[in-house]
């Protein structure tokens, strides 16, 4: 499985913006995605891309306000985050889906199998 390491959390003003950022280990991935778990509530996907030709895919929750991108020469996955809602608070998580091992959360069309620790990210006034 590969390694995910996610930075860029912290707390934001609701309407403010904030960009997350996450170090891959070199590997295959068919797919790769951020996700987010709020206290009490189901670990859910947030966005995800495509490894093969970066098709994007978002939840509705964050559809025209978080962007998802990819710096394949640095391994590098980030979440743009615009317009940020107390509802978005969540400690939110890197995941990836690579060829070798059965995943446990689907989103997008993949099946996510290799996990960061997490970020929390906290939008409150």
């Amino acid at each position: 499985q590969l390694q995910l390491v996610e930075s860029g959390g912290g707390l934001v003003q609701p309407g403010g913006s904030l960009t997350l950022s996450c170090a891959v280990s070199s590997g295959f991935t068919l797919g790769i995605g951020w996700f987010r778990q709020a206290p009490g509530k189901e670990r859910e996907g947030v966005a995800c891309i495509s490894s093969e030709d970066d098709t994007t895919y978002y939840a509705a929750s964050v559809k025209g306000r978080f962007t998802i991108s990819r710096d394949n020469a640095k391994s590098m996955l980030y979440l743009q985050m615009n317009s940020l809602k107390p509802e978005d608070t969540a400690v939110y998580y890197c995941a990836a889906d690579t060829p070798s091992y059965m995943g446990t959360y689907y989103f997008g069309g993949y099946e996510y199998d290799s996990w960061g620790q997490g970020t929390q990210v906290t939008v409150s006034s």
